[in-house]
């Protein structure tokens, strides 16, 4: 009975910690007060994109409160044909440069490499560097949002989570997990307060930067060779002294991430071994999220099959504790909480599956994204 009741303590005090989270800390972009008053450039990397990055690009050309915005494109070696479709759409405005991207060199994986051209190659003037990926699509004033909760929140970098668009049954299950993951385990307030490098979160889908902090902290080449260079750029920020932040961007921007089963899967097995580090990190972690989490309703059968009722009750209790977190984190980020959030015991088996898959993927050195390999 009593690690009944340790258990549903433990997934209650998580939803807890969740509800302070996006009630209280969770920081939220609106409009602006005022336009910006500082010229601010958004750069935008490409690969084969030739397929999404029409709603991408026209939601930035009609970005309103930032005068003097520059559209910086890179495209990175695509072979779909996505520079020309970057022409048809900018029109030739002259808001629009397109940049063609050289192959990485040695030590560089493709993603870093084409922000840190991007970077580099834009106009000077821009003190305000906004990474935007093909798959978001922004709100009017999503960029001069986000620009004044930088401004507001002194940091050099904010993360400005977007709404996650889901369609499929494994959108449904698998992306909540996102955001829930951070609000439910990650102290937010003490994240932008502390200077330690190991407490920081990041999204590269909507990033936003002072550009001279972001020079400081070396930019994306201090992060040349990793997986996960949104999380790392957040670290190097805060090993230069600077200050990071987490936002919800749902009002601000919408992404669909992956159109089928197989993208999502290989997309997550690209990365997830690079969240949790070492394999034994990566089992204890999601061992203790499938007892938490999935375990309750099956341990609950069988204390009733073992005739302990009182024990099946605390422990089945635990099973809409979690439930109401994934709700929580649904409602606070616009995701959709009913009736996907009753499959929660699923979606943390599914991750724990796509864990276990990543780290056979990258022993075998099998792990590659957009034709070039990760590991």
């Amino acid at each position: 009975m009593t690690a009944a009741l340790a258990l549903l303590v433990a997934v209650a005090g998580l939803t807890g910690h969740a509800w302070v989270n996006a009630t209280r800390w969770l920081r939220r972009p609106g409009d602006p007060p005022a336009e910006p008053t500082e010229p601010v450039a958004v750069l935008l990397p490409l690969r084969d994109e030739a397929d999404r990055v029409t709603p991408c690009l026209r939601a930035l050309l009609a970005q309103q409160g930032v005068p003097g915005l520059r559209i910086v494109v890179l495209d990175d070696g695509s072979t779909d044909g996505t520079a020309e479709v970057v022409r048809a759409v900018a029109g030739g405005d002259p808001r629009v440069t397109l940049l063609t991207g050289v192959a990485p060199p040695p030590g560089w994986l493709g993603k870093p490499h084409a922000c840190w051209q991007l970077a580099t190659r834009t106009d000077p003037a821009p003190t305000v560097l906004a990474f935007i990926d093909a798959d978001v699509v922004l709100a009017p004033h999503a960029v001069a949002a986000a620009v004044a909760e930088l401004r507001a929140a002194r940091a050099v970098l904010l993360s400005a989570y977007p709404r996650i668009v889901v369609r499929t049954a494994a959108d449904r299950l698998v992306q909540p997990l996102l955001q829930w993951l951070w609000l439910t385990f990650l102290p937010l307030r003490a994240m932008e307060r502390s200077p330690r490098p190991s407490l920081a979160a990041a999204g590269g889908q909507f990033l936003v930067v002072d550009r001279a902090g972001y020079l400081r902290a070396g930019g994306h080449a201090a992060v040349a060779d990793k997986v996960l260079e949104d999380i790392e750029l957040a670290r190097a920020v805060k090993r230069s002294g600077g200050r990071i932040a987490l936002a919800d961007g749902s009002r601000l921007a919408s992404c669909r991430m992956y159109d089928d089963w197989p993208q999502l899967r290989d997309g997550y097995s690209k990365s997830l071994w690079a969240s949790f580090g070492h394999p034994s990190a990566a089992a204890v972690v999601v061992t203790l999220l499938l007892l938490l989490y999935s375990a309750p309703p099956l341990l609950a059968v069988a204390a009733l099959v073992t005739g302990q009722p009182a024990v099946a009750a605390a422990t089945l209790a635990a099973y809409p504790a979690g439930v109401a977190g994934r709700v929580v984190c649904a409602r606070a980020t616009g995701g959709r909480a009913w009736p996907d959030a009753l499959a929660h015991p699923v979606s943390v088996v599914v991750l724990g599956w796509l864990t276990l898959r990543s780290y056979h993927l990258r022993k075998r050195r099998r792990l590659s994204w957009r034709g070039r390999p990760v590991s």
